[in-house]
């Protein structure tokens, strides 16, 4: 997510960095460069000027050719006017309502219907509704299936009509199920076309008119660039949503819509998808992702999702198996389980500072586990409670069971071994100093 766009950042501000003179002429050639990576990132020509013109007017304002770390300090203005073309602050999505009608829109291949499954996810699981899918795209059977199987893998109940063609009646007749059933909150999904079209406008009108849903939210594709944000305007004037969600996040997309779209139609954005699975959906917080791309990273998402999927109880008897140096191979099982959860591997990297960078032309898949994972799996459990009983032909059969080599295993039980003992030494303060004193440069 926005790596090229990252890159070209790094490289603007690279001449202020140094330690060189600071002058309004390279103020002036770095803003030059920031424009540049805004229209390579498929940021309108009019916005990236006046972006680039507002930074610099702020710059000199306040007074960064004198100051300690000019440097810093303009990469601090960009940042803040980044976060504020995108936003500003966070704007969380209404959920009051007796019951609460979210209507979502969007063009077909948008994935207005898998983000549908995905906010229902987090509906039901961050804020405890109890929620009703509406299939209300009465176009294409396939988008009822997929939302039906949708609804299955998360537990939310699916409304769906296959005979009737009346996106309207069964919005309302769903409305009046979800009240029978005590859903208190409902999620409508639309129809959507290949293009924007007059019909299809009227018709998403016409339900909007009709349930008068307490939010309406427009799903768009990240990776269709300016098309996202014209087709975005077009929407919000037939309309009048409330909020933006951008999908895809996760693939080779420019930025464009991100940084742009909420300058263009003055709605906020609230949620961006980062993957393919349920969980993979953020709010969007526009100064943190204001940080992820000047590389700053973004900790605080990072600790929120791991806070979301480690079990505190879990945590606390792993803290004192680690004391008790009886740290296993099933705890290793696990924790790594635990991680997976969390989301894309190389967008979790990309939430520490530098590491996005660092990472750039890095493969990282979401596979990275998997042949540790049948290693373990493959070792008895009086095995992988105490690692100590695995000679030369337990290895082999180790390495036989899991698709692997010898090498492979040896590899990982080195590996499981220096993460025992790191840990063991995080757990006792002492031994973390004498080591630290014993270190070259550390002793006093």
């Amino acid at each position: 997510m926005f790596e090229n766009l990252s890159e070209k950042f790094d490289r603007a501000f690279k001449v202020l960095k140094g330690q060189g003179k600071i002058t309004e002429i390279n103020v002036a050639e770095t803003m030059k460069e920031v424009r540049k990576a805004l229209l390579d990132a498929d940021v309108n020509y009019k916005i990236a000027k006046e972006f680039t013109d507002k930074v610099k007017e702020k710059a000199l304002g306040e007074n960064v050719l004198t100051a300690i770390s000019p440097g810093q300090l303009l990469v601090k203005i960009t940042r803040d006017e980044l976060a504020v073309l995108m936003g500003g602050e966070k704007k969380d999505i209404e959920t009051n309502g007796n019951p609460c009608v979210i209507l979502i829109a969007g063009l077909q291949g948008s994935g207005k219907t898998t983000f549908s499954g995905k906010l229902a996810n987090y509906l039901k699981t961050k804020k405890n509704k109890q929620v009703l899918l509406v299939a209300g795209d009465v176009y294409r059977p396939a988008a009822i299936n997929q939302l039906k199987v949708l609804g299955e893998q998360i537990g939310v109940e699916v409304f769906a009509d296959l005979e009737s063609k009346d996106p309207v009646s069964i919005a309302q007749r769903a409305i009046a199920h979800g009240k029978a059933t005590g859903k208190n909150l409902i999620i409508v999904d639309t129809a959507g076309r290949l293009a924007i079209d007059e019909q299809m406008m009227n018709e998403i009108a016409a339900v909007k008119r009709a349930i008068q849903p307490q939010e309406t939210l427009f799903v768009v594709d990240a990776m269709t660039g300016q098309d996202a944000v014209n087709t975005a305007k077009a929407f919000n004037e037939k309309i009048d949503y409330d909020g933006v969600v951008l999908t895809k996040l996760d693939g080779d997309t420019r930025g464009g819509a991100a940084l742009t779209i909420r300058s263009v139609v003055t709605k906020p954005i609230k949620f961006v998808g980062t993957g393919e699975k349920m969980e993979a959906i953020d709010v969007f917080y526009p100064e943190r992702m204001a940080d992820r791309i000047l590389g700053m990273g973004d900790i605080v998402s990072l600790v929120e999702r791991a806070q979301d999927n480690f079990d505190e109880e879990q945590a606390r008897k792993l803290q004192k198996k680690i004391a008790k140096n009886t740290f296993s191979f099933n705890d290793f099982y696990d924790q790594i389980q635990q991680i997976k959860k969390m989301g894309n591997i190389k967008d979790l990297v990309g939430m520490i500072p530098g590491m996005g960078k660092a990472m750039k032309d890095v493969e990282v898949s979401d596979d990275a586990f998997k042949s540790i994972e049948a290693i373990i799996q493959s070792m008895t459990n009086a095995e992988r409670e105490d690692a100590s009983l695995i000679n030369g032909n337990r290895k082999k059969r180790i390495a036989d069971g899991s698709g692997t080599t010898i090498q492979d295993v040896n590899k990982l039980l080195k590996q499981f071994e220096e993460t025992r003992k790191v840990m063991r030494m995080m757990s006792n303060p002492s031994a973390m100093q004498g080591m630290m004193k014993n270190m070259p440069g550390m002793r006093r």
